[in-house]
């Protein structure tokens, strides 16, 4: 059974940084996009960043210049660095990954529980 976990979220103070992780276990054929999104309490899910197997990273523009999003392939696992954390990017926030869990396997999408980012004014 393939599972993803975050961790490294809490609370940081206006301009402060934080780093999340995300590990993905269990055996997987192939991991192509890893990427992070998040929720904010009354809004829907929108996509914060993703990178593709190959290191071609996408970003929303409510981060870009601030988030760095990495992977580490022989780990499974992707990281999002936060810069400059402003107190409207307090949400949870999930990983998820897209892949295929034998060769023979359809492509599909894995999501991680989430972990919670609050920042402070």
């Amino acid at each position: 059974q393939v599972r993803l976990v975050e961790s490294g979220g809490g609370l940081v103070e206006a301009g402060g940084s934080l780093r999340v992780s995300c590990a993905a276990s269990g055996s997987m054929f192939s991991i192509d996009i890893m990427g992070w999104y998040r929720q904010a309490p009354g809004k829907q899910r929108e996509l914060v960043a993703t990178i593709s197997n190959g290191g071609s990273s996408n970003y929303a523009d409510s981060v870009k210049g601030r988030f760095t999003i990495s992977r580490d392939n022989a780990k499974n696992m992707v990281y999002l660095q936060m810069n400059s954390l402003k107190p409207e990017d307090t949400a949870v926030y999930y990983c998820k990954t897209v892949g295929q869990r034998y060769n023979y396997s359809p492509r599909t999408q894995y999501w991680g529980q989430g972990t919670q980012v609050t920042v402070a004014s």
